[in-house]
């Protein structure tokens, strides 16, 4: 089947639903990243992304790791091993510090190669952890775009047709990307976090649990301090973040509206509200970094003022014995080690969060009912006869498009849709396709109900040729043989001759295998529609669907299209939804719509005679008349 994605519905169908991926930001606070300046927290002003059902969603994330099990396996082997060098080293530092004050030489040698034996495997298991992690969020996303995309490949038109492209596209970029990085970012750490403060904890306790106590304080008054002080920070980032998307708006619109505001002499006006937002932003921003900048300040003196404390109450419980030197060099280190997990647990917390968020838009659409493949009558040759028999059709509920929609077409013959924008012509020939299930009625190709008939064996039947002609980044020839790859150069050539193709194709230099970049983007909208035409050709189908091929090319361009496409008609069974009625006076049988209704059918001479609806249309087109 040669055909196209329809765009362009009389009717569509309004989707109330939120649309996925979409900022959750409060109304009039666009969403933006910011960077927090120099010590801040990560994303301190950016909102974080919750899922509805977390537990069912990370349960059926989890369930692609079962895909790779031995690299989950190693890279938690890894982490295990990478907290485990990370927790013995201090120990083992502290030893060869009482060495030296022992003066064990002996015993010293033996701590440092200990030691330097404990950092070599400490940086292969890091790379390890490194290297796995990579091939574990590759291996989960691969199988995830793999699925995604294969459910993209069998979804209904009409969900293509009520969700917005880039939302789509985002789902298989964006939300698939933010799960790659949480695997191969965040789930090491996080494994490592919660190990390391475990770990720490008990041998802090083991060596000195009165030090250990005292350690506390010091962690828990830098957990309070960065919790108040990331509040404060992501109210003014998240001012900053609105007033900056505020004024990039209003750039925005003065840019593309230039025009307009030099022909109303606004420029004036324009500019104050540019500066009056521009002004407030530099303030807001001038504390965001200041507050921003402060933090790491703030948490380094917390941290010094917790290093004093221990060295203090360290040297006391040393001086009586309670402990050695060597423990106080290591409960320093470990005091670090503890401190550190808790801020990158609490920083993985939001990107995890938006991982989950993004994993479960991406099971939403993989949950999309598949479009309906059923029917077993297999129809390999098809004569063409289609009948419309009392078909009543909706988008949405209460919001009718067809009613009792009557028509029968002998095989071979050429039928035109005329009517006003909305009159439901697009609607036929998108029920004739399949693409939307009925209300009620039937439509019958060859005595059959398109219901029954094998979906490919339909479709292969019917090619299109749209206003909107797509086209693919590839060569001229492959555009063509789209309609049947299988198609030997000679039968494309010879499609292409038929469509008027031909002699441009030639004069490129590289004929046929030109590559038409950007989709043809460098080709002028007749020549897409001719190369559109040839692809329909090719496809050689029993019915053909031509839909406004002409409703936006100039009137020479426009009589070579017609010209091809009375190539393409021949002894084919033909509907052309036109509005230029230039292009249907010699059809068999117009057909005249109105409001989802037919009104008028008969030839072009006999409806003009009639002076109704078509002759309305006729006269408000050709002669200038308002009727």
């Amino acid at each position: 089947m040669a055909t196209e994605t329809l765009r362009g519905f009389e009717k569509r169908p309004q989707n109330d639903a939120p649309v996925y991926g979409a900022s959750k930001a409060p109304k009039g606070e666009p969403t933006v990243n910011m960077r927090p300046g120099r010590g801040g927290p990560r994303n301190m002003g950016a909102q974080v992304e919750k899922a509805e059902k977390i537990g069912p969603t990370l349960k059926r994330l989890l369930s692609y790791f079962s895909h790779a099990k031995k690299l989950l396996l190693g890279l938690i082997a890894a982490v295990i091993a990478v907290t485990l060098t990370s927790l013995a080293a201090p120990s083992v530092q502290g030893g060869a510090i009482d060495c030296i004050k022992d003066r064990a030489w002996d015993a010293l040698g033996k701590n440092a190669l200990l030691l330097l034996g404990v950092f070599l495997v400490q940086v292969l298991c890091s790379l390890a952890q490194s290297l796995l992690s990579a091939r574990l969020s590759q291996s989960i996303v691969r199988r995830m775009r793999h699925d995604l995309f294969q459910k993209i490949d069998r979804l209904p038109i009409a969900y293509l047709d009520t969700h917005s492209n880039g939302d789509i596209m985002s789902r298989m970029t964006n939300d698939v990307e933010n799960i790659s990085n949480t695997v191969s970012q965040s789930l090491g750490s996080l494994v490592s976090g919660v190990l390391t403060l475990v770990g720490t904890v008990t041998i802090m306790f083991v060596y000195c649990w009165q030090l250990t106590l005292i350690t506390m304080a010091s962690v828990i008054l830098t957990v309070v301090v960065t919790k108040y002080m990331s509040g404060w920070m992501r109210k003014i980032f998240r001012k900053r973040s609105a007033l900056l998307g505020q004024l990039n708006g209003h750039a925005e619109e003065m840019i593309t509206g230039y025009k307009s505001i030099v022909a109303y002499n606004k420029q004036g006006d324009v500019t104050n509200e540019f500066n009056g937002t521009s002004d407030e932003l530099a303030k807001v921003s001038v504390k965001a970094e200041i507050l921003g900048g402060s933090m790491g300040p703030i948490m380094n003196c917390i941290s010094n003022i917790g290093f004093v404390i221990v060295a203090a109450f360290g040297g006391y419980f040393a001086y009586t014995g309670l402990i050695t030197i060597g423990t106080i060099s290591a409960f320093i280190i470990y005091a670090k080690q503890f401190s550190r997990p808790i801020n990158e647990i609490a920083q993985l917390y939001g990107s995890i969060q938006t991982a989950i968020a993004g994993a479960e838009r991406v099971f939403t659409l993989m949950d999309h009912p598949d479009e309906d493949n059923g029917g077993s009558v297999e129809m390999k040759d098809m004569r063409g006869e289609i009948s419309f028999r009392h078909v009543n059709f909706s988008y949405v509920p209460e919001k009718q498009v067809l009613f009792d929609f009557d028509l029968d077409i002998s095989p071979g013959q050429k039928i035109a849709l005329v009517g006003a924008t909305g009159s439901g012509k697009t609607t036929v020939m998108n029920l004739l396709l399949r693409f939307y299930p009925i209300d009620s009625g039937e439509i019958l190709i060859d005595g059959v109900n398109i219901n029954d008939i094998c979906r490919d064996d339909l479709r292969r039947a019917i090619a299109i040729v749209l206003q909107d002609t797509v086209l693919f980044s590839d060569t001229i020839g492959a555009n063509i043989k789209y309609g049947d790859p299988d198609a030997s150069d000679a039968r494309m050539e010879e499609a292409a001759a038929l469509a008027n193709i031909a002699s441009y194709a030639r004069r490129q230099p590289e004929g046929y295998d030109t590559f038409l970049k950007q989709a043809g983007a460098g080709l002028s909208h007749g020549q897409r529609q001719l190369i559109a035409i040839a692809r329909a050709v090719l496809a050689d189908p029993k019915i053909l669907i031509l839909d406004e091929a002409t409703s936006s090319v100039d009137t020479r361009t426009e009589k070579k299209i017609q010209n091809a496409m009375v190539n393409l008609m021949k002894n084919r069974t033909s509907l052309i939804i036109a509005h230029r009625l230039s292009t249907v006076r010699d059809a068999d049988r117009i057909v005249v719509m109105d409001r989802g209704r037919v009104v008028e059918i008969g030839s072009h001479d006999a409806l003009l005679a009639q002076k109704g609806k078509y002759y309305e249309l006729y006269m408000t087109q050709f002669e200038g008349k308002e009727i």
